[in-house]
């Protein structure tokens, strides 16, 4: 099976229910899903230390999580009933969150992305997820689209936030403080 088909040439590619510009702010919502994906992989691949082996189950599972999600951006028609992501799937993140917070110091300023490389690669994660849930919304504001994605995408992002701190704690580095910061969290 030849993996071009040259419908796209022109511009314009395939979503579920008809075709778009390569560049419609839909493709562009599930495109930045993909490229998230890739950078899950990429952290998922540097936990090699049995330390991370419940992370790297977790990112699995978001991998399978946020194909879900791109599909779901993909319908330009669909029926509630058939979304893929589900309210549960933000609420176990939150119990992902609430765990690896266990594990950090206490913040007392802003951080910079660092330490650790699985860490800057985990930032990377947290960053590049906010910019698919600011595409997301864009989407949702001319078309219908599962709520529930943006949901899903924003508490993600607060989940890699949290990750990234915990891989900086479990390899015994330190976070890189953003020094100019007044100490702006309070116990």
């Amino acid at each position: 099976m030849a993996i071009y088909t040259r419908t796209g040439d022109q511009g314009e590619t395939s979503v579920i229910g008809g075709r778009v510009g390569k560049d419609d702010v839909r493709v562009e919502a599930y495109g930045t899903i993909d490229e998230l994906n890739c950078f899950v992989g990429q952290a998922r691949s540097l936990m090699v230390d049995e330390k991370f082996a419940d992370v790297r189950e977790q990112l699995l599972e978001i991998q399978h999580e946020l194909f879900d999600c791109g599909s779901d951006l993909a319908f330009v028609k669909l029926s509630e009933g058939k979304y893929k992501v589900k309210s549960e799937m933000a609420e176990r993140l939150e119990g992902w969150i609430d765990t690896l917070q266990a594990e950090n110091p206490q913040l007392e300023r802003f951080i910079l992305p660092g330490g650790s490389e699985l860490s800057s690669v985990v930032h990377v994660c947290r960053t590049v997820c906010r910019r698919a849930e600011r595409r997301a919304v864009t989407l949702g504001r001319s078309a219908d689209i599962n709520p529930q994605a943006v949901i899903y995408l924003n508490r993600l992002s607060d989940y890699f936030f949290a990750l990234a701190r915990t891989a900086n704690t479990r390899s015994g580095i330190a976070d890189v403080e953003y020094v100019r910061s007044k100490k702006v969290f309070r116990n």
